[in-house]
């Protein structure tokens, strides 16, 4: 079994702490603002540290875990940030009553220090700083074999590769990887469309749904994507063993959620049947974990962090030019207009099936 200690690679443990160290600070800082300017550059520091999070967690798991477990523990990873962020609707807004908002920032800056204390104290680059043996040596044990001297020390220092020629094998492999970055494009960016902007507007001008109960509703979008990571991840390293299949079948279902959507629209509004679109929505969203399990196998581990960043410029895209085009798209907020949003959603999600089916997965004996 492989270890479970959370480290980082190329990106450096140093990487990981100052993540954060940032984030606390920026925290800190709103908690004792005095001004608008104040609270401006908290958040920014805030963001700063969150965006410098997540590939070096992702680089943490690829050198940590064996193959068939990285799409597990990236669903878990990811479950883990859903839980996150509904933690940051209710539970937040009851703690900022009853203790103050600036409090709260106070709060989660010391609790961000200790967390980049504790990540300072005993996080190493790889598992043989720790002294354990490397994910190619264990695997090999498993197997009864034993590695050659040379491969054993290329397990323990990995080649490295200078980031331009990294980035040049990354965009230039074709097939491999241009056809997960679109479909990655509208997967997340119709998912950013409808719970990050044009859903709660659409509850409240067509269906003429209050705040609170249309953002029950949305909220259990998140809910959704709890089960759906770990449970796509678990199928793709445990029972599928496909990365490919697992996201067909889970965009392939999405897509039909859209389709719901779309022809729903104006003629139900029941709260109940919108409560199980949202949780498929959000648990068959939540496939797009595997990925990143896809991408990194298909390169050296010692641009698994190039590779998924790579990738991961492509959701971003996704959400702000698709939520821009929407913007033209939604001017009086008719149900035509929302329609058309769904429509063009829908559209866009077409695509993405059509891309990930087309994708290349790396063979099982060649990984």
């Amino acid at each position: 079994m492989s270890p479970k200690v959370l480290v980082v690679d190329n990106y450096d443990s140093f990487v990981y702490n100052l993540a954060h160290s940032l984030a606390a600070a920026g925290a800190v800082l709103c908690g004792i603002a005095t001004s608008f300017e104040l609270i401006v550059a908290g958040r920014l520091l805030i963001g700063l540290g969150a965006a410098m999070v997540y590939i070096p967690i992702m680089k943490i798991l690829a050198v940590w875990f064996k193959k068939y477990e990285f799409a597990s523990v990236s669903g878990v990873l990811l479950a883990v940030g859903s839980i996150g962020s509904l933690s940051a609707a209710t539970p937040l807004a009851l703690m900022s009553d009853a203790i103050g908002w600036q409090q709260v920032f106070v709060a989660l800056g010391v609790v961000s220090v200790i967390i980049a204390v504790a990540i300072f104290m005993t996080c190493k680059d790889r598992p043989q700083d720790k002294g354990y043996p490397t994910i190619k040596e264990i695997e090999a044990f498993e197997k009864g074999e034993s590695l050659s001297e040379e491969k054993a020390q290329e397990a323990k220092v990995p080649e490295k590769i200078p980031m331009t020629q990294a980035l040049k094998q990354v965009f230039g492999a074709g097939m491999k990887f241009w056809p997960l970055a679109i479909w990655f494009f509208f997967m997340y960016g119709s998912i950013m469309v409808y719970q990050g902007l044009w859903g709660g507007p659409f509850f409240r001008d067509v269906l003429g749904w209050d705040k609170a109960t249309y953002a029950a509703s949305l909220t259990i979008i998140g809910v959704g994507m709890i089960f759906g990571c770990p449970l796509a991840g678990i199928l793709s390293d445990k029972v599928l063993r496909s990365r490919k299949m697992v996201l067909v079948v889970g965009t392939i279902a999405y897509t039909a959620v859209w389709a719901a959507l779309y022809f729903l629209a104006g003629s139900c509004e029941s709260t109940e049947v919108y409560m199980l679109i949202h949780f498929l929505f959000g648990f068959f969203g939540g496939f797009f974990v595997v990925c990143y399990a896809m991408i990194k196998e298909h390169f050296p581990i010692s641009i698994a962090g190039t590779s998924t960043a790579a990738l991961n410029i492509f959701p971003f895209a996704g959400g702000a030019i698709l939520q821009l085009i929407t913007g033209y798209m939604v001017l009086d907020f008719t149900l035509e207009e929302y329609k058309g949003v769904w429509l063009f959603m829908l559209i866009g999600m077409i695509i993405a099936s059509l891309a990930i089916i087309v994708s290349k997965e790396r063979a099982k004996d060649a990984a």
